[in-house]
């Protein structure tokens, strides 16, 4: 099962020092106009291939542009044997209205 995550939870988590695993599978373009920090950047494309790089333990949150792309790669996943992995809801849009304006929308 996937469950949703928000913007506002995810810094959060971040805020009090837990470090899960942000998969951010945008395009490599989308990553120069806008990113957050301490994320692993696998495009959606290559995660079937890419997959044994992913620590199947650690809580994995996907991330994209607007979160329909992550879920995807999300439910992908727990279908891989992901124990523990969340959509990030709104994706990086989310991420620059609810907790940092200066990550560029596009």
């Amino acid at each position: 099962m996937v469950r949703e995550i928000s913007a506002l939870e995810l810094k959060a988590m971040r805020d009090r020092g837990e470090q899960p695993l942000v998969l951010d599978v945008r395009e490599e373009w989308e990553l120069q106009l806008a990113r957050i920090p301490d994320v692993v950047h696998v495009p959606m494309n290559q995660v079937p291939a890419r997959v044994a790089e992913l620590p199947r333990e650690a809580e994995t949150i996907v991330m994209c542009h607007a979160g329909g792309r992550s879920l995807r790669v999300a439910h992908f996943l727990a279908d891989q044997g992901f124990t523990n992995v969340a959509n990030l809801t709104g994706g990086i849009s989310a991420w620059s209205e609810e907790v940092d304006a200066t990550v560029p929308q596009y």
